[in-house]
C-alpha cells in the first residue's frame, strides 16, 4: 500500500535549479528536510498558539495534537496534498459565544468535536459523489473569493496584534524577508521565513540592549513598557512534560452554535487544496473528499483529548509559495517538531517570546501571498470580474470577510468574518444565478474594465464590440457548454 512516505532525491538534494519546484514526492537531503520542517512550525506557531489561548485552551497541546493531525492528514491522502493541520482560527469566536453564555472548555472541544464529524462526514460524501458536488456549489469565482478572504481576513491580527507592538522591527523584519526571498539563492531563499524569524528575534534583542524598554501594546492590550524579548517564561518552563487533557462534553445550545462553521471549513478546505493544487501544478479535484474527511478526523481525535480543531494551516501554504518546495517529507518533519515541542514546555516558551513586531512583518507578507492566491485561481480559470453574476457575490463577501462584518442572528448566535463571507459568497453567486438573465450567464463581459471604448457602429446601440482589454464580441455557447463560462475547471459540471 502507498502511503506516500517514501519519496526520490530532487536533482543532488542540495540546491534546486533557479525557477525548479520539489514536488510532494521529491526531498532534499534530509538536513534540510528537517530545516524546512522547521520554518513549516514556525511559521504556524505564531496562530497556533494565539488562537488556542484565545479559545481558552492549552497551546502546547495544540502543538502536539497539530502534528498529529498532520500525520493523519498526509498518512489519509497519500502524501498528494502537502499541507499542515493547525489549529483553526475560525473557532475563536465560536468558543468565546459558548463561554459568554456559561460554557466551560469541556463544552468548547464538544460542540467542536460535532463539527469535525460532521466535516469528516461531508468529506465522505465528496468522496462517494466526486468533487463535482463542491464545484457545482463552488466554481472558480466562488473558490478564489474564499482563499482571498481567508488570507486577507487575517490582515487585522497584523495590523492590530502585532504591527503595533514595535513597528520599526516590523517595517525591518518585512523589508529583510522581502530581500531574502527575493535575492538569496540556493536553499537559503528556501527558508527565507525561516531566517526573517531570527533576524527578527536577534534584532529585538540588540534594540533591547541598546535603547531599552520600548512602549507600546503588549498583545494587542493598551501600551505598556516592556521588553521587546521577553524571556522570562522560558527559565520558568520546564525541559518535559506533558499538556493538559480534558474530556468533551455536549450540550445543544453550545453544537447549535458551532454547526454552521462547517460552511466555512468545507470551503476554507476547498479553497486551501485548490491553492495547493495551483501552485504544484496538479489537479487534486480526486483527493479532495479525502482532504476534508482527514481534516475532520484529525479535528475529531484532538478535541477529544481537550485540544483544538485543526484545519490545513493558510500560513503554511504562504511558505510553500515563497520556498516552492511541496515536498510532504518536509511536512512529517514538521509534524515530529510539533510532537517533540509539545512535551518541551521550555521550547514552546522560547517560540512564544518572538516578539509581535517579528511576526508583524513576517504576518504582512504570508497573509497577502495567501490573499494573492485567490487571485491566482480567478486568473488561471478566466474568471470574468466584469461579469455582475462573477462581481457582486464576490465584491460583498470579500469585503465582509475582511472587515469582520457580523450579522446576529439570534441572542446567543453570531457569523462574521469568514463564516459570513463565505456564505454570502456561496448563497448570492447561486441565488443571483437563478435569478439572472440569460445573458448573464454567458462569458460575455457586461461591465467595461474602466477604460473601454466602442466603435461608431456600435455607438447609439445596446451591443458593445471588442476592444483592447476583452474579447470580440458575438454569439457565445451558453453556461452549460464545453467553452462557456462555466465550462472551465471547476464548473457546476465538474469538468
Amino acid at each position: 500500500m502507498n502511503l506516500g512516505v517514501r519519496w526520490t532525491l530532487h536533482g543532488d538534494g542540495r540546491t534546486p535549479a533557479p525557477g525548479a519546484v520539489v514536488r510532494p514526492d521529491e526531498r532534499l537531503s534530509w538536513p534540510r528536510t528537517a530545516g524546512l520542517g522547521a520554518q513549516h512550525v514556525v511559521a504556524m506557531f505564531g496562530a497556533s498558539f494565539v488562537a488556542p489561548v484565545l479559545m481558552g485552551l492549552d497551546p502546547n497541546l495544540a502543538i502536539m495534537m497539530s502534528g498529529v493531525a498532520t500525520m493523519i492528514f498526509l498518512l489519509a491522502t497519500r502524501g498528494k496534498v502537502p499541507s499542515y493541520l493547525g489549529c483553526s482560527l475560525s473557532f475563536v469566536g465560536v468558543a468565546a459565544t459558548i463561554r459568554a453564555s456559561g460554557g466551560d472548555s469541556a463544552s468548547v472541544t464538544g460542540a467542536v468535536l460535532v463539527v469535525g464529524a460532521a466535516l469528516f462526514l461531508a468529506g465522505l460524501a465528496v468522496q462517494r459523489f466526486g468533487a463535482r458536488i463542491i464545484h457545482a456549489a463552488m466554481p472558480p469565482i466562488v473558490t478564489g473569493a474564499v482563499v482571498m478572504l481567508i488570507g486577507f481576513n487575517l490582515a487585522p491580527v497584523t495590523a492590530s496584534t502585532y504591527w503595533p507592538q514595535d513597528q520599526w522591527t516590523a517595517l525591518l523584519v518585512m523589508l529583510f524577508t522581502g530581500l531574502a526571498v527575493v535575492c538569496l539563492r540556493g536553499f537559503l531563499s528556501r527558508i527565507a521565513i525561516f531566517l526573517g524569524l531570527v533576524f527578527g528575534y536577534a534584532l529585538s534583542w540588540v534594540l533591547d540592549r541598546v535603547f531599552g524598554r520600548i512602549h507600546s501594546p503588549a498583545g494587542g492590550a493598551e501600551a505598556v513598557d516592556h521588553w521587546r524579548l521577553d524571556l522570562s517564561a522560558v527559565g520558568r518552563a520546564d525541559w518535559i512534560g506533558l499538556p493538559s487533557f480534558h474530556a468533551p462534553s455536549f450540550e445543544w445550545s453550545a453544537i447549535l452554535v458551532a454547526l454552521p462553521v462547517v460552511i466555512a471549513l468545507i470551503a476554507e478546505n476547498a479553497g486551501h487544496v485548490k491553492a495547493v493544487g495551483e501552485m504544484t501544478g496538479e489537479p487534486l479535484d480526486d483527493k479532495l473528499g479525502t482532504a476534508i474527511a482527514a481534516d475532520g478526523a484529525a479535528s475529531m481525535l484532538s478535541t477529544a483529548v481537550g485540544g483544538p480543531p485543526n484545519t490545513t494551516y493558510s500560513e503554511n501554504i504562504g511558505v510553500m509559495a515563497a520556498t516552492r518546495v511541496y515536498s510532504t517529507a518536509a511536512y512529517w518533519a514538521a509534524a515530529g517538531f510539533a510532537l517533540l515541542f509539545g512535551l518541551c514546555p521550555k521550547f514552546g516558551a522560547i517560540v512564544a517570546a518572538i516578539p509581535g513586531g517579528v511576526l508583524g512583518g513576517i504576518t504582512v507578507i504570508l497573509y497577502g501571498m495567501i490573499g494573492l492566491l485567490g487571485a491566482q485561481i480567478w486568473i488561471n480559470a478566466k474568471v470574468d470580474l466584469r461579469n455582475p453574476l462573477n462581481l457582486v457575490p464576490a465584491a460583498a463577501g470579500i469585503i465582509i470577510g475582511v472587515g469582520g462584518v457580523s450579522l446576529k442572528v439570534t441572542d446567543n448566535f453570531e457569523l462574521s468574518g469568514i463564516a459570513l463571507g463565505t456564505i454570502v459568497v456561496i448563497t448570492g453567486y447561486h441565488v443571483l444565478r437563478a435569478f439572472a438573465p440569460a445573458h448573464m450567464k454567458t462569458a460575455e463581459p457586461l461591465l467595461d474594465a474602466g477604460t473601454s471604448t466602442y466603435d461608431s457602429a456600435s455607438v447609439g446601440t445596446d451591443t458593445p464590440t471588442a476592444d483592447s482589454s476583452g474579447p470580440a464580441t458575438g454569439p457565445r455557447p451558453g453556461p452549460d457548454s464545453a467553452s462557456g463560462a462555466e465550462g472551465d475547471k471547476g464548473s457546476a459540471s465538474g469538468r
